[in-house]
């Protein structure tokens, strides 16, 4: 069945990015067992293979907000620091060593890459890791969150400051909190499916 008209608007046709100066959000904080369960929904979304990529760090305390904040560009940090949660989508470059548990339909699925390097694997994973970002924005919305996602940031030092020793990537960054509506942008506009799409 169709969702519902309110659910559309929450998801899509009224929900709006939260990135305003210096600060976009509500004093409204957002507790772990919610970021739990905005990750439990964004799991189910399809990736190939299963092969779920998508690893998520979720910056809460002072000390990992500080850390951040030497990772974001200039125009990023306030709307950042004030964000009561922010979540780095990153990408494993290792994600098939978990392909025998998430794929068991194909039980060789880990030797598909074994002739593959990391620059091979990467577009596998920044591909597959993103759609888990897209699913989590529509997680978070679906459970009452607004969300700023955005790029704007020195991967590197992200990639140091929280995946240090691992083979995971940052591809990018979504503030999460509840938005304060009197401080979002108009929406801008969209392509028509005409200018966008095609029936062949």
């Amino acid at each position: 069945m169709p969702l519902s008209q309110d659910a559309l608007n929450q998801l899509f046709l009224e929900a709006h990015t939260h990135n305003a100066n210096p600060n976009p959000w509500l004093p409204k904080d957002v507790p772990d067992a919610l970021l739990e369960e905005v990750w439990n929904l964004a799991r189910m979304g399809p990736t190939a293979a299963n092969n779920s990529p998508g690893r998520i760090v979720f910056v809460r305390s002072a000390e990992a907000k500080a850390k951040l904040n030497e990772c974001m560009d200039e125009g990023n940090k306030p709307k950042t620091m004030a964000a009561p949660a922010t979540a780095i989508v990153g990408m494993d470059l290792a994600f098939y060593d978990h392909l025998p548990t998430l794929y068991p339909i194909a039980p060789t699925a880990k030797s598909w890459f074994d002739w593959m390097n990391d620059e091979q694997i990467a577009p596998i994973a920044l591909r597959n890791s993103s759609l888990q970002g897209a699913y989590l924005i529509l997680a978070a919305r679906a459970l009452g969150l607004d969300c700023g996602p955005m790029s704007g940031f020195d991967a590197a030092k992200v990639d140091a400051a929280f995946f240090a020793g691992t083979k995971i990537k940052s591809n990018f960054i979504i503030n999460l909190g509840y938005g304060d509506d009197s401080k979002v942008y108009p929406r801008n506009p969209r392509l028509s499916f005409a200018d966008a799409c095609k029936i062949v």
